[in-house]
């Protein structure tokens, strides 16, 4: 396994554990009191938004020839960044 296929396989456990803390967290929205979930719901929306632009860039990243996935390594890093921030927060705020 070369550098490239490592990274993105650390890149897609990332984000396959995060649509399961997504779908645990949607879970909890809908358990929620009418007013909560509403708030709930919205920011479980927002981090899939957030999701799909990092399963966007994780698939410009397998999409890159030759050593040009290095280029787009640091776009990755910003987007994974914040997802893991948003992920966080979330989780801070349905506890």
């Amino acid at each position: 396994m070369d550098r490239k296929d490592a990274y993105q396989a650390k890149l897609q456990a990332q984000l396959d554990e995060w649509k399961a803390d997504i779908a645990k967290l949607r879970a909890k929205a809908e358990k929620a009191q009418a007013e909560a979930r509403l708030k709930y719901m919205e920011e479980v929306d927002d981090l899939r938004a957030q999701q799909k632009k990092a399963e966007a860039r994780l698939e410009a990243l397998q999409n890159a020839q030759g050593e040009a996935w290095k280029d787009l390594k640091s776009g990755v890093e910003a987007a994974w960044d914040e997802m893991g921030d948003a992920m966080k927060r979330a989780w801070g705020r349905f506890s």
